[in-house]
């Protein structure tokens, strides 16, 4: 095997061993989310509609930088923002999107997580943004999302989901699950009768300090 063949394989298995871990995280259903690693000029993703649990390393696609999938395959519907992350972002090897239901709950009300908790500095500022809403797989939706993580490595996506983006794939995943935990607390204050204009909140000062420190604790890979 060849060390690009190497590499492919063993990037096509974490991306599997992610999109499981994600159903045992109880934050995507289904064949609903996808995930991609950046590889070569472009990157490896998820099929379209193929269960998780049937997924082989053989099933995992690459897209080419111009966006053009190896021939044959077919890439998740969602290969476009994907794609453009990684080439807004060249500090970005991963991208994790699911439906987690705590955050597709506000992404739903059109409403960004405020820093209710200094992990919001996990994403990269003082809230976690909402995209405004376009329908699947378009390039206007690509657009939308590329905006909305122009300062931040997460964000959710109106009436759909969340996005989340890092240096890894174990990374990618541990800033979904963290974005998925802060949708819980907000939605859970919300339920107990604040606004979102009244809902505590950490000064924006503060989560400047959290970034900081950030640099030297939590995962690594």
């Amino acid at each position: 095997m060849q060390p690009n063949e190497a590499t492919r394989a063993l990037l096509s298995r974490q991306i599997i061993d992610a999109c499981l871990e994600m159903g045992r995280l109880g934050i995507n259903q289904g064949t609903a989310g996808n995930i991609s690693s950046r590889f070569q000029d472009g990157m490896l993703i998820t099929p379209t509609s193929t269960p998780y649990g049937e997924l082989t390393e053989d099933d995992i696609v690459f897209v080419d930088s111009r966006g053009v999938p190896e021939t044959g395959c077919l890439p998740s519907t969602e290969w476009r923002f994907h794609l453009a992350i990684y080439q807004h972002h060249h500090d970005r090897h991963a991208v994790v999107h699911n439906h987690a239901p705590y955050a597709t709950s506000l992404a739903i009300m059109n409403r960004a997580i405020p820093a209710v908790h200094y992990m919001i500095a996990a994403a990269g500022g003082t809230d976690i943004p909402c995209a405004p809403y376009a329908t699947y797989g378009t390039e206007a939706l690509s657009l939308l999302v590329v905006t909305a993580l122009a300062e931040r490595k997460a964000c959710l996506l109106q009436h759909h989901g969340m996005v989340a983006s890092e240096v890894s794939i174990a990374k990618a995943l541990w800033l979904a699950n963290e974005v998925e935990l802060l949708a819980r607390w907000y939605c859970q204050l919300l339920a107990c009768g604040y606004q979102p204009e009244t809902t505590p909140r950490l000064p924006a000062e503060e989560i400047a300090v959290v970034k900081a420190k950030f640099n030297s604790y939590g995962l690594r890979s």
